[in-house]
């Protein structure tokens, strides 16, 4: 096959951080010489097939995200809507201790008896959902949230908050959210996409000042198990205007969900009666509730998850044939990340409205297109772009070489290059695959026409023919040349889902603006924003070469940088970006692995420097110095974000290896260098591409 020169031109431009000679290889010779295997959230690679029973138990480490933190919290309607909310809607049944109370006395000494069978179990749970640190984190910030309230202490500003990290099981975050408020019914749990957060229960301090801490503990307790038929009583009261005072609390907070009512208690004295509140659920709340279950059980069948294995093929391409085979479309289906096309590649997915037993049907007709798929199981939820940990590569590097004019020892050569870059690590460019491998036009460039609005030369650019005499490309030349999309309908080979997909669209709304956004609206969401982000990697590859031209490995007075060093990802938010300023230049108070660059969109800032001048120009350049990376017509939201420059493998290791398929071998003669191999695997955090880190380590342009 014929080389991308363009192609080639755009990438022997960027530059290294290293500084050793290299080598020559040839790498991806055959996809088995390239194998990708995504690592999950939880630090697993996805292609060890579990047996585990769906939502079975485990423990799973969350995110290193455990720090106290404040936030704006709606406390008015908080309980309303998470006793409707699936993500909080607790599994447990109500103790003992949550039934009527009929005296003080006992009700003390069932709650002290039931709290501590109760907590006993809630402990065993948590410590299964969390792991020990973050488990000692949660008690502690019980502890203190306990010490602060009999301290009387008044918190200035808003309450504090306590992150678990995020739990993907929903199933293991509804036992979590019901363990917590179980066990500590002072906090309550909320859900951000995920992630659980902790933070106090205010209404719980509130209630404590009309009634005993033991009456608020098993009230909120009753009130979260949410047992239908089941009631709670506080202790008797002869005060009229307490009674009144508690009633109003009760029915101000939680009125949708429960109501009270006095009665006498039993055996009571006429002349000074005691008199009891009781608190049930109403009717409406249960039927609500048990609609939601239902609802929540039909849900669970609609998603499965399963890991997909794919050779030598490329997602979009996998993913549309996997969607005809399961009569879906191919916005049903979901992943973290795209994979390599000449490769073999393992990756989780997760496909709606498609049941197990529907998915396993077919494993038979996709091995034919060097398809599997394992690990098949319902969830309740559909992945999103950026949910992995990273990948991890086992490639083969064939027909290794010396530089031209360097006599030095080739092994000697392949491990400096492998030591340099392990600890200084590469420049973390977008990799080519990011761009497409079109002699004619890469993705970068329909992303701009996206972002510029300009809807039919999109489509065009899509449709441009490649110079290669087959029947894909045909179709597209004819397209060009007529704009007849039903001819190009036919003669558009079936595999070409995504090209069959936006022509039957073209077909029914016509070659114009409007009908070419509905064309765009043919292909998901996901497919129609990489478009647009494939732009933003382009730029962002030439900024940070223009960024490291101008000032090397030097930290200066404008430079952006992150401020969190557990950082592994581009999702930091801009509070987390500092501008560095002259006096932390002069003091070398920042290094070069701590920068970072803008990905373009509307909620990022620039650097305070010639690179922030850069990318004004380049803006002009493109004719968006106007654009708000927001494209309406295309519910296309680009906010931006941040990515550091230099990243470092993980795990690496290597083993040479001896050729032996060798052509031509005289008798006597020995296996020299130049018919080495080399076996190397390493990690690499999400978004980043192993061409590049291969790139640094060889010295080579592929």
């Amino acid at each position: 096959m014929e080389e991308d020169i363009d192609f080639r031109i755009r990438f022997s431009s960027l530059c290294f951080i290293t500084d050793h000679v290299g080598f020559r290889g040839a790498i991806k010779s055959s996809p088995s010489d390239f194998v990708v295997i995504e690592i999950d959230e939880q630090g697993q690679l996805v292609n060890k097939a579990t047996d585990e029973p769906v939502y079975k138990i485990s423990k799973v480490p969350p995110e290193s995200n455990n720090f106290a933190k404040k936030a704006k919290l709606d406390l008015q309607n908080l309980s309303f809507e998470e006793g409707s909310n699936q993500e909080v809607d607790t599994l447990a049944g109500c103790s003992d201790d949550d039934q009527n109370h009929q005296s003080s006395s006992e009700k003390e000494d069932t709650i002290k008896d039931g709290a501590s069978k109760d907590e006993e179990e809630k402990v065993d749970v948590i410590s299964s959902l969390l792991d020990e640190k973050t488990n000692e984190l949660l008690n502690q910030f019980a502890c203190d949230t306990k010490e602060k309230w009999n301290s009387k202490t008044e918190l200035i500003g808003p309450s504090p908050e306590f992150s678990l990290g995020r739990i993907l099981d929903k199933n293991q975050r509804a036992i979590l959210h019901s363990a917590i408020r179980q066990k500590f019914p002072f906090l309550i749990t909320v859900g951000k996409n995920s992630e659980i957060v902790v933070k106090p229960n205010l209404e719980y301090e509130e209630l404590c000042h009309l009634v005993s801490e033991e009456e608020a503990f098993g009230f909120f307790k009753y009130l979260d198990a949410k047992k239908e038929n089941s009631k709670f009583t506080f202790k008797p009261d002869t005060n009229k205007d307490h009674r009144k005072a508690v009633h109003h609390f009760v029915n101000k907070k939680f009125g949708n969900l429960v109501e009270t009512k006095s009665f006498p208690e039993l055996n009571y004295n006429a002349g000074n009666p005691n008199v009891v509140i009781t608190v049930r659920f109403r009717e409406k709340a249960h039927k609500y509730r048990k609609r939601s279950l239902l609802e929540c059980q039909e849900r669970k069948v609609k998603h499965t998850a399963f890991t997909l294995r794919k050779e030598n093929l490329e997602m979009f391409e996998a993913v549309g044939f996997l969607a005809i085979k399961l009569g879906v479309i191919p916005s049903d289906f979901s992943y973290a990340g795209l994979k390599d096309k000449k490769a073999i590649t393992y990756q989780a997915m997760v496909v709606r409205k498609v049941t197990p037993e529907r998915l396993k049907n077919i494993e038979k007709e996709i091995e034919k297109k060097r398809m599997n798929v394992f690990n098949i199981r319902s969830v309740e939820d559909s992945l999103r772009l950026g949910q992995l940990k990273g990948n991890h590569f086992d490639i083969v590097i064939r027909n290794l070489k010396n530089q031209t004019n360097d006599s030095t020892n080739l092994k000697k050569r392949i491990l400096e290059a492998i030591e340099n870059v392990k600890n200084k690590g590469f420049v973390n460019y977008y990799g080519p695959q990011r761009f497409g491998m079109g002699r004619k036009v890469h993705t970068d460039q329909i992303g701009l026409a996206l972002l510029k609005s300009e809807m039919v030369k999109a489509v065009k650019l899509f449709l441009t023919p490649e110079d290669v005499d087959d029947p894909v490309n045909r179709a597209k030349k004819y397209f060009l040349q007529t704009e007849d999309a039903k001819g190009t309908l036919s003669l558009m080979p079936e595999f070409k889902v995504r090209e069959k997909a936006l022509l039957e669209s073209l077909h029914r709304f016509g070659v114009t603006e409007e009908g070419c956004i509905q064309a765009w609206f043919s292909l998901p969401h996901s497919m129609r924003i990489f478009y647009v982000h494939a732009y933003s990697s382009k730029i962002w590859n030439e900024a940070v070469s223009y960024r490291l031209a101008a000032y090397g490995s030097r930290v200066v007075e404008g430079d952006l940088v992150c401020l969190d060093e557990d950082v592994d990802d581009e999702c930091f938010p801009n509070g987390k970006v500092h501008l560095v300023t002259e006096e932390e230049e002069s003091a070398n108070s920042y290094a070069i692995h701590q920068v970072v660059l803008p990905v373009l969109g509307y909620n990022i800032q620039y650097p305070k420097n010639k690179v922030g001048q850069w990318y004004q120009e380049i803006l002009n350049r493109d004719g968006l110095q106007t654009c708000r990376f927001k494209v309406p017509t295309l519910k296309l939201n680009v906010p931006g974000r941040y990515r550091q420059i230099l990243k470092h493998p993980h795990n690496l290791s290597y083993q040479l290896m001896e050729e032996q398929n060798i052509d031509v071998k005289t008798e006597g003669s020995h296996i020299d260098e130049a018919t080495l191999s080399l076996l190397i695997s390493f990690d690499l955090d999400a978004s980043c591409y192993a061409t590049i880190c291969l790139r640094e380590i060889m010295k080579h342009d592929f």
